[in-house]
């Protein structure tokens, strides 16, 4: 209740500055061990059972903040201490830019919903890399991975849009636990035509020269929810050739007939309405490949972030839904989860998502199974 009463209050600010004003608060915290160890006591839940081992990296837990929210790296440390097992930043481009005009976010509340169209607005690669340069050198860095997205500078062609992301990559490279090529927002004119294959090959060539330059990092390929079945199967295709290390499924979505109320505004649809759809693209990249995937869109609850474990996501983002339901989301979705993994006999997330692999790679080779025998690899029940 106490957070439905500062939600209303905050929706009466225009998003953006309500946006600011959040934010403000977090940075100060992220320069004071004292306020994150306060926050991680009030928020962040802390049970090893929650531990996922996914693209070489442990979280400790599965529930991460999608990006957008934290666009300039200008509090990374509060995210774990606000109970999320990673975090999203960005999405950066190599230029600084300025983004969309505003008005550019728009609140939907009767369908727990957003449209937004803020066009990448950051500072530029090189400038939240050394933020984020000197936030890990504090001695109270936290032990969860942080993510980068990388997206296209608005003034870069297409046809240079291999350049500019090269720079992007190279300034956050460093400094990141693990990369997103973001090639789905809706909002930079063009970008979502990189997601076709031969606009997206020399990304990915360009990420596999970067890998061996730069060493390895976990580099993952963020879908737009918008997408048929055949342009599923060719970037799939693509991602595994590239050997990727995940997919993200998804972005926000262009489409109004999921809404009972449009508000007429052009830009990225997120929250509630997006869930149905962002499940479904989910269900189709599990039935197409093995590489560890990470949902979002649409989660709100713990309920929610099972059904994702369960369609096959390794980890599950939050970002509108979190507006919505508050601060306390990453501690509720826990107990939640907890509670499932005793209902299912399994000692841990993590023994729970092998057995829920295996099973899968079984289903999937049926030829194989016929000759060891009935599979016993079933998730613990």
């Amino acid at each position: 209740m106490g957070y439905r009463l500062l939600r209303s209050l905050m929706f009466r600010l225009e998003p953006e500055r309500a946006h600011g004003l959040v934010m403000a608060g977090l940075r100060v915290c992220d320069r004071h061990p004292g306020l994150l160890r306060l926050l991680h006591w009030t928020f962040a839940p802390s049970d090893p059972r929650l531990r996922v081992r996914c693209f070489g990296l442990d979280f400790p837990n599965p529930l991460g903040l999608g990006a957008g929210f934290d666009k300039q790296a200008e509090a990374p440390a509060t995210w774990p201490a606000m109970g999320f097992g990673t975090a999203d930043l960005g999405t950066v481009t190599a230029l600084p830019q300025a983004g969309n005009p505003r008005p550019r976010s728009f609140r939907i509340p009767e369908e727990r919903a957003l449209i937004n169209r803020m066009g990448f607005n950051n500072a530029g690669a090189s400038v939240v890399a050394e933020r984020l340069r000197a936030a890990r050198a504090r001695p109270w860095w936290p032990e969860a991975p942080l993510g980068v997205n990388v997206g296209k500078s608005r003034a870069a062609a297409l046809e240079s849009a291999v350049a500019d992301y090269e720079a992007a990559f190279r300034a956050v490279w460093p400094v990141a636990d693990y990369l997103v090529l973001n090639v789905s927002s809706p909002n930079t004119p063009g970008l979502r035509s990189l997601q076709a294959p031969d606009q997206l090959r020399p990304l990915l060539d360009l990420v596999a020269r970067l890998r061996d330059e730069l060493g390895g990092k976990p580099v993952l390929l963020k879908l737009a929810p918008d997408l048929n079945e055949a342009a599923l199967d060719a970037l799939v295709a693509s991602a595994e050739a590239a050997a990727l290390d995940g997919l993200v499924a998804t972005n926000t979505t262009v489409r109004r007939d999921v809404l009972r109320h449009d508000p007429g505004e052009e830009g990225g649809l997120s929250g509630a309405p997006l869930g149905p759809i962002a499940l479904q693209v989910l269900r189709q990249l599990r039935a197409r490949t093995r590489l560890p995937l990470v949902a979002s869109g649409g989660v709100e609850s713990a309920a929610d972030v099972i059904e994702r474990l369960e369609a096959g996501a390794s980890l599950v983002h939050v970002y509108t839904g979190w507006i919505y339901q508050g601060p306390f989301m990453p501690r509720v979705v826990a107990r939640g989860v907890l509670r499932w993994l005793e209902r299912q006999g399994a000692a841990s997330l993590q023994q729970w998502l092998d057995a829920r692999d295996v099973a899968h790679a079984r289903a999937a080779a049926p030829g194989e199974a016929a000759a060891t025998g009935p599979s016993q690899a079933q998730p613990p029940r």
